[in-house]
């Protein structure tokens, strides 16, 4: 049913003049999903008060509500055709009452961002409706009402769809793609720096929220176990997460409340206009888990917030997590395989600080492909802070065919990386590296496979003519014995 109701939407919204590609549908979706989301959450929390004999104050004034100005219905529940409005009117309340509503609540609440209605404040600050047409709209309210979101298997199941939704933008262009990890990957890395409640986990490029959204879920796979107490950290102090880009914060903000975090502890902010000397042990997490944009090019000025100066956007970040990991706490940053023995200065310099400051004690190679639409090679750094590096076990991951778009990582193909590196075992795909044989000037980390098997040797060019010479050899003593025979 969920599948269907998005596919339908996307095609009203490829028929709107508005939206022009899958950005634009997503982001639309977005904003009618979290209305329609936030009604029904409303509903809960009046039932449950109710429960307790105690009154429910609504977070949205009546006229703004769902249930009033989208879906207005009949007793029979059927919707009233006499109170609904649609076309221009419908795009003119949404556009000119309903978004600078919605949006005011930034400043209304700007005094605890840490709330649901901080949230909304800033989604309606950032996104603008972009349905044109009221009929488009009308028809994409009617079928986001006919979905279920009471359930837990309801909202599971929206949450995946959603994800599935991020995953097709990597086809809409350059930008989708950087919001997208795929959740194979991720789930691996959080397997090996195995999270607990309690910690502190943050991710500083979070994008779509795959990093965090997925580490809910490993928190919350026993969820029976979890006490109130449990329930209520992880909503309140357990996720973390900076992102600069506009559309990326929405979906960002949006999936973690559809994954069950009712007011996610997301920044929209450039995370790297941070001077990394202010950071504070306060403000220092267990767990670092992030995919940072690379490639980009960082102005002058925001070079000066780091020791390490570069335009690299991924050795900034890279700077900014490690400073922002507490002490004995655990990170996995996937970034640019260059980065293993890239020549410049900020390289080598980063590298030293890596091996110096924290125990790079893993370095996952992940093929080419992994990224759709990227064409890079990335490998995925496993380091813990306080103690430098002494051994580093490599993994090189060879899921055995040519990945893309048809062939996408999946969990499978992590499973033997997942369980070897609990031992650190030597395969045909794995070997240890003593931190003291590294070059002491270089740091280079792209150390060769030295249990790849050898391969036949090549024959040199004599012995082919040679070969070449006997089989023509043979062949003439078949055509003369077959001509003796005639």
């Amino acid at each position: 049913m969920f599948e269907q109701t998005f596919k339908n939407i996307d095609d009203i919204l490829y028929k709107d003049s508005g939206a022009d590609s899958e950005l634009d549908y997503i982001g639309q979706t977005s904003w009618v999903m979290f209305l329609r989301y936030l009604d029904e959450l409303e509903q809960d929390k009046a039932d449950q008060a109710a429960l307790q004999g105690k009154p429910y104050e609504h977070i949205i004034e009546e006229q703004f509500r769902w249930s009033v100005w989208a879906m207005p219905k009949t007793a029979d529940g059927k919707l009233d055709h006499h109170k609904a409005v649609t076309g221009k009117d419908l795009v003119d309340f949404v556009d000119l009452k309903l978004f600078p509503y919605l949006s005011n609540f930034k400043l209304k609440h700007s005094d605890n961002p840490q709330t649901i209605e901080y949230k909304i404040g800033e989604i309606f600050s950032e996104l603008k409706n972009k349905i044109q047409s009221g009929y488009n709209l009308r028809e994409i309210l009617d079928y986001a009402d006919e979905l279920p979101f009471r359930s837990t298997k309801d909202k599971h199941e929206l949450s995946h769809l959603y994800e599935s939704k991020i995953k097709n933008m990597g086809n809409a262009g350059r930008n989708g793609g950087q919001y997208y990890t795929p959740r194979p990957l991720i789930r691996a890395m959080i397997e090996v720096v195995k999270p607990k409640i309690g910690d502190r986990i943050y991710d500083g490029a979070c994008g779509s929220g795959g990093f965090l959204c997925e580490a809910f879920e490993y928190l919350t796979r026993d969820r029976a176990k979890l006490s109130t107490t449990d329930l209520k950290t992880l909503q309140e102090k357990t996720f973390y997460g900076k992102e600069k880009k506009n559309l990326a914060y929405i979906i960002g903000v949006m999936n973690m409340i559809l994954h069950g975090i009712e007011a996610p502890n997301i920044i929209h902010t450039n995370t790297l206009s941070e001077s990394i000397r202010d950071i504070q042990e306060k403000d220092r997490y267990n767990i670092i888990l992030a995919n940072p944009p690379f490639g980009g090019k960082e102005r002058p000025e925001v070079q000066q917030n780091f020791d390490i100066k570069t335009g690299e956007t991924a050795f900034l970040f890279l700077q900014h997590f490690i400073k922002n990991l507490k002490a004995g706490g655990t990170a996995a940053i996937v970034i640019k395989n260059t980065f293993l023995s890239n020549t410049d200065n900020a390289a080598l310099s980063l590298r030293k600080y890596l091996l110096e400051s924290c125990n790079l004690y893993c370095i996952l190679d992940m093929p080419q492909g992994t990224f759709l639409g990227a064409g890079v090679k990335t490998v995925v750094l496993f380091f813990a802070k306080g103690e430098p590096t002494k051994n580093i076990w490599f993994y090189q991951m060879n899921a055995g065919r040519n990945m893309g778009k048809g062939n996408p990582l999946n969990d499978a193909d992590m499973k033997e990386f997942v369980a070897l590196q609990k031992s650190n075992s030597e395969t045909e795909k794995s070997w240890n590296i003593n931190a003291a044989n590294l070059n002491a000037t270089t740091f280079d980390l792209s150390v060769k496979n030295p249990n790849t098997p050898e391969e036949a040797a090549l024959r040199t060019p004599q012995q082919i003519l040679d070969e070449m010479e006997a089989l023509d050899a043979d062949t003439n003593q078949i055509l003369s014995t077959i001509k003796e025979l005639i």
